[in-house]
């Protein structure tokens, strides 16, 4: 594995070792002292284009955990402000002796750009409404910790999948790893080609519930013309919105999950969000140990764990 840029060309034995090696970093996160050596001397940019608090602290986390060195940057106190380009930025920071490079940004496809550009693993911290590979693992961590596995559980992807990267890269791990997929949401909040992915669609969140083991709620992203599609926010809650009502319709050992950050009120429900059955900061926690996995994997560290 060169590169970690999306969930669609990954088989079950890679995601699968990818997990395995999650839980065991994840051990090592309860420890006194909470480090290894694995990753000394080596050296990770994050390249974040886009806003971010739990994708960046995470993998500065991740890294740091293994006894990475971290460098940040920040865009609107660089040189694009200048005109540089963001070849000649990815490439001068390269040549500073960065080791690998986690890059976030608003347009499709820019993670594979810089893969094409740069002799150094690159990661995709999420493009665009395209991919977002490292919270489909964490989030499948957290399945497979709280039922075992994924093979066979029926997993509702709830919201507005159109514009979500969450969703995509989640369909093609989850599917990958055995389990059932319906995308929920009107249909104008759909992707064009939702035909040609491995799942089941309705618009009927009430119709579902009681045959659901997860319930993977996604913000309505405004930013990208999510709410566009629908009168008001509260006709929204009516309609997708997790309450308790519904989370009592549901299995009793069901789960909610939320890849934040969350708009408390729209998609969920106050009462629902502090739920113990809404693992949204096991997700949290996970985000660390599975980045921990795919650094240790893309950087192949001198020391084992």
């Amino acid at each position: 594995m060169n590169h970690f840029l999306t969930t669609e060309n990954l088989d079950r034995e890679t995601l699968s070792g990818l997990l395995d090696e999650a839980d065991g970093f994840a051990e090592v996160l309860t420890r006194p002292i909470p480090k290894v050596p694995a990753l000394r001397g080596k050296t990770v940019a994050t390249m974040f284009f886009e806003p971010s608090t739990r994708t960046r602290m995470s993998f500065e986390k991740a890294a740091k955990a293994l006894s990475a060195d971290t460098v940040s940057f920040s865009p609107g106190i660089s040189a694009l402000s200048k005109g540089e380009s963001l070849k000649d930025t990815v490439l001068t920071i390269r040549a500073m002796g960065v080791d690998l490079m986690v890059v976030r940004h608003k347009a499709t496809g820019v993670a594979w750009r810089l893969a094409e550009w740069l002799d150094i693993p690159v990661i995709n911290g999420g493009d665009g409404a395209h991919q977002h590979p490292t919270q489909a693992l964490l989030d499948c961590q957290t399945i497979r910790q709280r039922f075992g596995t994924l093979a066979g559980l029926h997993i509702a992807i709830v919201g507005d999948i159109k514009h979500s990267r969450v969703a995509r890269s989640n369909v093609f791990a989850m599917t990958t790893l055995g389990a059932e997929v319906t995308l929920v949401g009107p249909p104008t909040l759909l992707p064009v080609d939702v035909e040609s992915w491995p799942v089941n669609t309705t618009s009927d969140l009430d119709g579902i519930l009681g045959s659901t083991d997860v319930v993977y709620l996604l913000r309505v992203q405004t930013e990208r013309g999510g709410a566009s599609v629908f009168p008001s926010f509260s006709e929204y809650a009516e309609r997708f919105g997790m309450s308790m009502a519904r989370m009592n319709s549901l299995k009793s050992e069901a789960i909610v999950l939320h890849p934040g950050p969350m708009n408390r009120g729209v998609e969920i429900s106050h009462d629902v969000a502090d739920s113990d059955r809404a693992l949204i900061l096991d997700q949290v926690a996970n985000g660390v140990a599975t980045r921990m996995a795919v650094l240790f994997r893309l950087l192949e560290g001198d020391h084992d764990a």
